[in-house]
């Protein structure tokens, strides 16, 4: 599926081989698997057909009164951290509880995954300082990890 293909190449870009030496999951593939789904839930949703999924995140946690962390994982210096009850009000419930659902995790834990790794994803996946416009998450994806 390719919302695990997402969550793997999200993984990567965290860091995360998928597994740890005690045998679980590694925090970076876990953390891809809870972005992958979370993004693959705004790919489908309201836009222009040139936009990719970042985009309508950003947007809206943005609109959701998180701009000043938004744009500092965007632009240069250190990101602000943003708690998972925040995300969780950010995010439209019937979001949360899919990306929760797909992972196997309870709402909160998923916000708390979210909030500890998308500054982190934002920033990588934005490295000239503003959120790239259209193509598909998993080409720009790539790109960062040349």
């Amino acid at each position: 599926m390719a919302g695990n293909d997402l969550g793997s190449l999200l993984g990567g870009l965290l860091g995360g081989g998928g597994k740890s030496a005690e045998g679980g999951t590694a925090a970076g593939g876990g953390a891809g698997d809870i972005l992958g789904s979370l993004l693959g839930a705004f790919s489908g949703k309201g836009g222009s057909s040139g936009s990719n999924p970042l985009e309508g995140l950003m947007g809206m946690l943005t609109k959701s009164g998180l701009m000043d962390q938004a744009q500092s994982w965007v632009g240069g210096g250190d990101n602000k951290q943003v708690s998972g009850e925040q995300i969780a009000q950010a995010l439209p419930d019937e979001t949360l509880q899919k990306v929760a659902d797909e992972a196997g995790v309870s709402t909160q834990q998923a916000a708390d995954q979210i909030a500890q790794s998308l500054p982190q994803a934002v920033d990588k996946l934005t490295p000239g300082g503003e959120v790239p416009h259209g193509g598909s998450m998993e080409d720009l994806i790539k790109q960062q990890q040349l």
